[in-house]
């Protein structure tokens, strides 16, 4: 597959979490990888990756200088940064904006051409009909921290958020102007068809998360293996002239490197 620059998120190299001080403070809340960035991004760079996306609060631990020269010590370019947030409750909303401003501008220094958004609470009481458009609203003033800082942003819909069906994933881009960061997995897990919403919204994707899925019991696996077919994707992909980075990701493997070298065999011959 070489018509694309392949790169992979850092998250498998520790457990996922976020900082404890989002609890009580909103705007110190982040996605974080509780492992070691370094040596994630070294492996990444040894299994053939040329990219790399790290979750906020891991980026936002380096500064600056210190991040650029482990890129460049490991020959790797800093894709993107992955965010998120509620968005849904007015009151909060500024707090979640200025954190990712904070990540915005982090990877804007750091040359990153992508922002990626996951989000979009479900409140205890149930989903009610105007939390889409407060969503696709607040999306769009990402929009807009992304296009001043000269980066491209993304909406990445995810398990247990209000984006998860396809019909949410339509309705949801019809009521914001920022672009599609598709998961396979995720689309694949809440019943959707990755391919088929690749195809339907190719004018809004720029970025693209591959991950394989596993459905019983549930697990994200690497590219070769898994019940959602690689292959179909790839196909769509290529049918759509798709000219973007592709970032492989997997949330959790026994051996990290092993994971990522699974992955980009599968790539390279597709």
């Amino acid at each position: 597959m070489t018509e694309w620059k392949l790169a992979y998120q850092a998250n498998c190299w520790g457990s996922l979490g976020g900082n404890a001080e989002g609890v009580t403070s909103i705007t110190q809340l982040s996605y974080r990888t509780f492992g070691d960035i370094d040596r994630a991004c070294a492996e990444i760079a040894e299994a053939g990756y040329i990219g790399v996306e790290l979750f906020d609060g891991n980026l936002l631990d380096y500064k600056s200088a210190d991040f650029r020269a482990l890129l460049a010590n490991n020959g790797l370019t800093l894709v993107a940064t992955y965010s998120g947030a509620n968005f849904i409750f007015d009151e909060i909303l500024p707090e979640e904006l200025a954190r990712i401003t904070r990540a915005a501008d982090r990877a804007a220094e750091l040359d990153a051409p992508h922002l990626v958004v996951g989000g979009g609470a479900k409140r205890f009481d149930g989903v009610r009909d105007t939390d889409y458009d407060k969503l696709g609203a607040a999306l769009d003033r990402v929009k807009i921290i992304a296009d001043d800082r000269n980066l491209t942003a993304h909406y990445h819909p995810h398990l247990s958020t209000i984006v998860e069906k396809p019909q949410e994933v339509h309705r949801i881009f019809d009521l914001t102007a920022i672009d599609f960061c598709p998961d396979t997995a995720h689309l694949a897990a809440a019943g959707g068809d990755p391919a088929q919403l690749i195809r339907e919204l190719s004018d809004r994707i720029s970025y693209i998360h591959l991950k394989g899925l596993q459905r019983d019991p549930f697990a994200f696996t690497p590219l070769d293996r898994g019940d959602v077919s690689t292959d179909v994707i790839i196909n769509a992909m290529r049918e759509t002239n798709y000219a973007g980075w592709v970032c492989t990701e997997l949330d959790a493997w026994d051996e990290p490197l092993e994971g990522a070298r699974a992955s980009i065999d599968y790539l390279k011959q597709a």
